[in-house]
């Protein structure tokens, strides 16, 4: 067992004793490192979190609601032809 021995300037030999004066430093170099960690992590994190993958995560959503009705398909094939020849056209000999 370790005996607290007190200096004497009142406090103890051991490093949680000291901590006041250095506790600055960790505080900093804690806070680099983390900026350093976010820095590099920041296009992955932006890919996660960002405006654009909340779009993403919304026009899923919506999509997800959407159906395809597949026995329509003939009736629209039908509205289309049905509209092509409703068209006005030119006969040849009307445009001269």
């Amino acid at each position: 067992m370790h005996a607290l021995v007190i200096g004497r300037e009142g406090r103890s030999d051991y490093p949680w004793g000291r901590i006041g004066r250095v506790s600055w430093l960790y505080i900093a170099l804690l806070a680099i490192a983390v900026a350093i960690v976010i820095g590099a992590e920041w296009p992955r994190l932006e890919a996660k979190l960002g405006a654009e993958s909340r779009r993403r995560r919304q026009r899923a959503k919506r999509k997800a609601g959407l159906r395809v009705i597949q026995n329509e398909a003939d009736d629209f094939a039908a509205s289309v032809e049905r509209d092509l020849a409703n068209l006005p056209t030119i006969d040849e000999t009307e445009r001269r």
